[in-house]
């Protein structure tokens, strides 16, 4: 959206932060899963009249969030699911002082690089029909089997993006050390990383033989 405009600072324009910059990242901590019910119930509940049983549907802590800022300003989220052979992209809420940004492309865009990456062919998505061609400028098309689904008083049309995945998406044959670093953060070492410089002294052993 529209960033405020500064007064006169005596800061270099190159250490003023931007207001009107689009950053997006991964939901890590509680902290952040609040930042995420808070956007989706301004836009939801408050503006949707959805119920709330509805909209927290019990899927929130078995899924990856991302969360979109419009310079320090928490503006927009996502959420992905994964099931067998294909990835679920749901819940994209943008506050409405932001709908002007590009908050909400970057966050489809970072999902899908984020999908690929995890090795996925497929995001399914179910789709407001008044947005099936916001949907469609990421190449999502309707399923053939045009099966109209209502839910929250809205209908819905089902979309498919087929995608290819990334050059490194993460395998069997990947670094064991980058499978489990933390999600969405593959490429930097992680503090499991780090304790691998420990040597491996398998401590409960040692306190089970001296038991013994």
């Amino acid at each position: 959206m529209h960033g405020t405009e500064r007064s006169p600072s005596t800061r270099t324009p190159s250490t003023r932060p931007d207001s009107r910059a689009v950053t997006i990242r991964i939901a890590r901590d509680p902290n952040d899963l609040m930042l995420v019910m808070a956007i989706r119930s301004a836009v939801y509940l408050a503006e949707q009249d959805c119920p709330l049983e509805e909209e927290f549907d019990g899927n929130d802590l078995v899924a990856a969030h991302f969360i979109g800022f419009v310079g320090r300003e928490p503006a927009g989220c996502l959420r992905v699911r994964f099931f067998g052979d294909f990835a679920k992209v749901e819940r994209l809420a943008v506050r409405h002082q932001f709908r002007r940004s590009r908050v909400s492309f970057k966050l489809v865009q970072a999902s899908v690089d984020y999908v690929r990456r995890k090795g996925f062919r497929k995001i399914y998505g179910q789709a407001q029909d008044r947005l099936v061609d916001f949907w469609a400028h990421f190449g999502a098309k309707p399923l053939p089997n045009d099966r109209k689904i209502t839910f929250s008083d809205f209908s819905y049309t089902e979309m498919v993006l087929e995608i290819e995945p990334s050059a490194d998406a993460i395998t069997l044959e990947s670094d064991p050390y980058m499978i489990i670093r933390p999600e969405g953060d593959w490429d930097r070492p992680g503090v499991l990383d780090l304790s691998a410089s420990r040597a491996a002294t398998s401590p409960l052993r040692d306190a089970a033989l001296s038991r013994g």
